[in-house]
C-alpha cells in the first residue's frame, strides 16, 4: 500500500482556487487597500516629523513620492472593477513599484537610520503569501538592492539641528543592514511556506468535497430513481388495464388491434423497468438500508475483486461476539472512504487484501490489511496528508488517502496507518459504537486508541 491517489478531476470542474499558479490569486482591490492604508501613514508621519516635531525635511520630494503612489492607487481604481483579480505578473509589478517608492522615501528621510526601513521587508512577504516563487524572488532581490543602497547613500536623518544631523557608527549600519536582509529572507521562506501548504489544503479538501458530491449524488439519483417507479407504477398500471379492455372490446380483428398490442406490450415493458429500479437501490446500493458491517467490507471490496488483481476476503475477529455484531448506516463518506484504501491496498498487494473486523461492548475496528512492500518509512509519519504520495506518475496527486482520512473522518474515525511485522501495510480504523451506529455526517467525534 502507499499514499498514492486518483486522478484529480478536469480543471474546469475544480472549485476556485485550484486552478494553474497564475490564475489570479489576488484582487486589485485587496493591493489597492493596502496601499491607501500605506500612503495614510506615510503621511502622517511626513506631518509629524516636519509640521509636529519641526525636524528638517525635504517636504516636497517626499510629498511628490506620496502622491505618486496615490495616482497609481487612483489610475488602478479607475481602470479596473472592484473584483477584478490580477494576474500573478501584473501583482508583481504592483508590488515592485511599492519598493521603488518606498526606497525613495527611506533615502529622503535618513536609509537605514529611518525606523521606518523594517517596512521594505514587506512587499516581499506579501508575494510570499500569494505570488509564485519567481515574483517573490524577484521581489525579494529588489528589496535586497534597496536596502544594500540605502546603507551608503541616503539623506541624513532628520533631527533636531543643537547638535547637527544624526550620525550612526558605521557599525550600527551594518547591524541594521544584517538585520534586514536575514528578516526579508526568513520571512519570505516562511510565509511561502505556510501559504503553499494552507493552498495545498485548500485544493485538497476542495477534492474531498468533489468526491463527496459525487457519491451523494448517486445515492440522490437511485432514491429518485425508486421514487419514480413507485409514482409511475399506478398510472401505468392503469394504462395497461384501459388498454386490455379495449383490445377485448374491439376483437382481435379490428383496425386498430395491433396498436393496441404494441401499447399492452410497451406497457408492461415499462412496469419491468420500473420494477427493477425500485429493486435497485435495495439490492445494488446499499445507500439504502443499514447492513451489518460484514455485509458492508463486502459492498466496499466487490468493486475492485478482478480475475487478475489480489485476493480480497473480509475476516471476522473470532474472539467477537456475534450477537454483538454491529451495523452501520452506509452513508457516502463510509463507502467512499473504505473503497479508497481497498483500492490503494490492492494496487499495492502482491496476492491479498484482508478487510479485517472486530468490536467489542464500546468500540469497533476495520483492518485494511495488504501483503505488499509496506509504506516507506520516511513517508510513514506524513501518510495521510494531501499530495503525499510515493508514485510520480501522470495524475497521480496523492489525494487518494488523504480523501479517504478525511471522509472517514466525518464519520468518526480515528485512522492510523502502520506497517506490518510480517510485511506489508495496514490501516487501523476506530470508531466508538454510537457514532459510527449514528451514521451521521460530521457529528461524530473520533476517538482514540
Amino acid at each position: 500500500m502507499s499514499a498514492a491517489g486518483p486522478t484529480l478531476p478536469p480543471a474546469a470542474s475544480l472549485p476556485p482556487g485550484m486552478g494553474s499558479p497564475d490564475g489570479g490569486r489576488v484582487r486589485a482591490h485587496t493591493l489597492v487597500t493596502i496601499r491607501w492604508l500605506a500612503i495614510a501613514g506615510q503621511l502622517a508621519a511626513i506631518m509629524l516629523v516636519s509640521q509636529g516635531l519641526r525636524f528638517p525635511l525635504p517636504l516636497l520630494e517626499c510629498v511628490a513620492a506620496v502622491g505618486a503612489s496615490a495616482l497609481l492607487n487612483l489610475a488602478t481604481t479607475l481602470a479596473r472593477p472592484a473584483n477584478a483579480r490580477l494576474t500573478d505578473g501584473q501583482a508583481a509589478l504592483f508590488l515592485a513599484f511599492d519598493v521603488c517608492q518606498l526606497a525613495v522615501l527611506l533615502q529622503l528621510t535618513g536609509g537605514l537610520a529611518n525606523p521606518f526601513s523594517v517596512l521594505v521587508l514587506a512587499p516581499a512577504t506579501i508575494s510570499a503569501t500569494i505570488l509564485s516563487v519567481r515574483s517573490t524572488v524577484v521581489l525579494a532581490g529588489m528589496s535586497l538592492i534597496a536596502v544594500t543602497m540605502l546603507a551608503v547613500w541616503h539623506h541624513p536623518l532628520p533631527w533636531d539641528g543643537e547638535g547637527g544631523p544624526l550620525a550612526l557608527p558605521p557599525l550600527y549600519v551594518a547591524g541594521v543592514w544584517a538585520a534586514l536582509v536575514l528578516s526579508l529572507l526568513f520571512l519570505t521562506v516562511y510565509a511561502a511556506r505556510v501559504a503553499a501548504e494552507a493552498r495545498r489544503m485548500s485544493d485538497a479538501l476542495s477534492a474531498t468535497q468533489i468526491a463527496l458530491s459525487r457519491e451523494q449524488q448517486l445515492s440522490a439519483v437511485g432514491a429518485l430513481a425508486a421514487a419514480a417507479a413507485h409514482e409511475l407504477g399506478t398510472p401505468l398500471g392503469t394504462i395497461a388495464i384501459v388498454a386490455r379492455e379495449l383490445e377485448r372490446d374491439l376483437g382481435p380483428d379490428g383496425p386498430q388491434a395491433e396498436d393496441l398490442a404494441l401499447l399492452v406490450s410497451e406497457s408492461a415493458r415499462c412496469r419491468e423497468i420500473l420494477a427493477r429500479l425500485a429493486r435497485a437501490p435495495e439490492q445494488a446500493s446499499p445507500a439504502f438500508k443499514r447492513l451489518g458491517l460484514p455485509e458492508l467490507l463486502e459492498s466496499a471490496a466487490a468493486p475492485y475483486r478482478r480475475s487478475s488483481g489480489p485476493e480480497i476476503v473480509v475476516e471476522i475477529d473470532p474472539g467477537s461476539d456475534p450477537a454483538q455484531m454491529p451495523d452501520a448506516a452506509p452513508v457516502p463518506e463510509l463507502l467512499h472512504g473504505l473503497g479508497n484504501l481497498v483500492e490503494n491496498a490492492s494496487q499495492f498487494a502482491t496476492g491479498r487484501v484482508t478487510l479485517w473486523l472486530g468490536w467489542d461492548p464500546r468500540y469497533i475496528t476495520i483492518e485494511v490489511r495488504d501483503d505488499g512492500p509496506g509504506f516507506p518509512a520516511d513517508l510513514l509519519p506524513w501518510i495521510g496528508e494531501p499530495y503525499m504520495s510515493t508514485r510520480r506518475e501522470a495524475g497521480r496527486m496523492g489525494l487518494g488517502v488523504f480523501i479517504a482520512k478525511t471522509l472517514l473522518a466525518r464519520t468518526g474515525a480515528d485512522v492510523r496507518f502502520a506497517n506490518r511485522p510480517e510485511g506489508g501495510a495496514v490501516v487501523s480504523l476506530r470508531w466508538s459504537r454510537s457514532a459510527l451506529a449514528g451514521g451521521s455526517k460530521g457529528a461524530a467525534r473520533p476517538v482514540s486508541f
